[in-house]
């Protein structure tokens, strides 16, 4: 793995909060800011997951966590209250959690898109509503939404995590839009193919990933590293006149 090598002095010891920090692109995160020597809290519906990021984390300060499963939304304002308490204050949150289940939009029931929109968009709102007044006294508040590209590559077997990635876009251009004169920046990450263990256990096979990296500019696959140091970018003082905006990190998928 590849670790950024950039240093971001306003990240030492700034207040960051990940959502699904257990594992995947999450844990780099958690990781990764704990290499900027920032103060960490995280949430996830994986205990063990995160019990094994925690013990992974080479950081003088251990990440906090506390249980969340995003889709109940009061629990999950409790947790995110708890950790903004213990941490003193927010100055960054990344709103990281999603789930890429594959489906069928013929066999979707109002269930299944209700759980899947809750996860992959409602829940970063309304933790998002949650974390604002501390991101607001803060004065340097920072959100960091992700997307991914694959809602622009027409994707036949995901038609509700697709909508909700791209209305993630839309989220952020209007939180950002209300929250700018409060000092609080709002950017989007999308990124593209990311083989996690996940991915490449569920859904990418060797073929799929040549296929798709064959289709890169740069012609190597991407790991949830690569999306480490765009996202510290954002979310630090370098990034201070950028809001509003949504960054591919693709590779140069054409």
């Amino acid at each position: 793995m590849v670790s950024p090598s950039a240093q971001f002095e306003d990240l030492r010891s700034a207040r960051v909060l990940i959502t699904g920090g257990a594992s995947g692109i999450g844990a780099a995160l958690v990781a990764g800011f704990a290499r900027q020597g920032a103060r960490i809290a995280f949430i996830d519906i994986d205990d063990a997951a995160a019990q094994k990021a925690i013990a992974s984390t080479k950081a003088p300060i251990q990440p906090l966590y506390r249980h969340a499963d995003v889709s109940e939304i009061e629990p999950t304002r409790a947790a995110v209250t708890e950790l903004i308490a213990e941490l003193g204050g927010l100055d960054v949150l990344v709103n990281n959690v999603g789930w890429d289940d594959r489906h069928d939009a013929e066999t979707v029931t109002e269930a299944y898109w209700d759980r899947n929109i809750s996860v992959n968009l409602r829940a970063a709102f309304f933790v998002s509503q949650t974390c604002l007044p501390a991101l607001k006294a803060s004065g340097r508040g920072a959100i960091v939404n992700f997307s991914s590209i694959a809602f622009l590559m027409n994707l036949p077997d995901l038609p509700v995590y697709l909508t909700a990635k791209s209305g993630m876009i839309g989220m952020t251009k209007a939180l950002a839009g209300q929250f700018g004169k409060d000092n609080v920046r709002v950017n989007c990450i999308l990124p593209g193919m990311v083989l996690t263990e996940r991915q490449k256990e569920l859904w990418i096979s060797d073929e799929a990933a040549n296929a798709h990296r064959e289709r890169q500019c740069l012609k190597f696959s991407l790991t949830a590293d690569d999306m480490v140091g765009p996202c510290l970018f954002l979310a630090s003082d370098s990034a201070r006149a950028i809001t509003a905006q949504s960054l591919i990190v693709d590779g140069g998928y054409f």
